[in-house]
């Protein structure tokens, strides 16, 4: 699912972009200004978003059970390896915990082929029963965040997203992807297309390139979805703003929030299955807001 990228480096981070690439277009020179030394352990200030306008649709903070989310049982598509299984999927004290475990286990091919086939590999993903949709009545824009902790190890791929069925005519919004052998660094995109099966986004993928891991410390990671524009915040800071292509087509479709850890896939380049290890990605809360 990578496409060529450029890439942002802040205070973390500095910021710079790839002479072969164009610069998605930002509103407002000071959206990507170098923003101060990120702290490990962040946490979001919901006092100020609701000061600025922002109201709660969802937020999980996982204190009980997971009855928000909808569990993905069986196998997955991007030649990933595991098998998910709700299983995998771990609340206590306030924590999500998704683990990727070496396993074997047989199961459903994909959601669309019940054909059963074994794997090697177990985690787990979730879904929120609800849609979003930026241009629904009352709620042009939405804020989907959620607080991580990434696994760290070969061949892991933990990812925060959105996404609407079939896919993409309805979009998809990747918050969050990382491969857990480069810990310094994450991704973002979005994907659309007007027929199903058929994306027609080009070079949408962005960098965002960290000094420090990000497997070590919680993290808040963020978009802002509007009707020309998404923009990615890292702990407050904003680090890509997209806008323009087919950014205003994904407008008032209706997506649901989806947190997972994949196993291997076509997010990495010559993967070397025999070099994996187990992980887990933690998730301490996740959240949706409009305005």
């Amino acid at each position: 699912m990578i496409l060529p990228r450029a890439v942002v480096n802040f205070g973390l981070l500095l910021v710079a972009s790839l002479a072969t690439l164009s610069w998605p277009r930002v509103s407002g020179a000071a959206a990507l200004g170098q923003p101060p030394l990120a702290a490990c352990d962040y946490t979001r200030d919901e006092a100020a978003l609701a000061a600025a306008g922002w109201k709660t649709a969802f937020q999980d903070d996982f204190s009980g059970t997971l009855a928000q989310w909808t569990t993905w049982t069986g196998g997955a598509y991007n030649d990933e390896l595991q098998h998910y299984q709700g299983a995998n999927l771990h609340v206590a004290a306030g924590v999500l915990t998704i683990a990727a475990r070496q396993e074997n286990v047989n199961g459903a091919t994909t959601p669309s082929d019940p054909t059963r086939r074994s794997f090697a590999w177990t985690s787990g993903r979730l879904e929120t029963t609800q849609h979003f949709s930026a241009g629904a009545t009352g709620t042009p824009t939405v804020r989907m965040a959620a607080r991580l902790k990434l696994p760290a190890g070969y061949g892991l791929w933990p990812a925060f997203w959105s996404y609407g069925d079939p896919w993409p005519t309805q979009g998809e919004i990747d918050i969050l992807e990382a491969r857990g052998q480069l810990p310094f660094e994450y991704s973002t995109a979005y994907w659309y297309g007007r027929g199903s099966g058929v994306n027609q986004v080009e070079n949408s993928a962005f960098t965002v390139q960290a000094r420090t891991s990000l497997t070590d410390c919680w993290h808040v990671y963020e978009v802002i979805w509007a009707r020309d524009t998404l923009t990615f915040l890292f702990d407050g800071h904003a680090v890509d703003v997209k806008s323009g292509g087919w950014i205003p087509s994904m407008y008032r479709k209706q997506q649901r929030v989806t947190v997972n850890l994949a196993v291997g896939g076509n997010f990495f380049t010559r993967l070397d299955p025999a070099l994996i290890v187990p992980g887990a990605l933690q998730v301490d809360w996740v959240r949706v807001h409009t305005r």
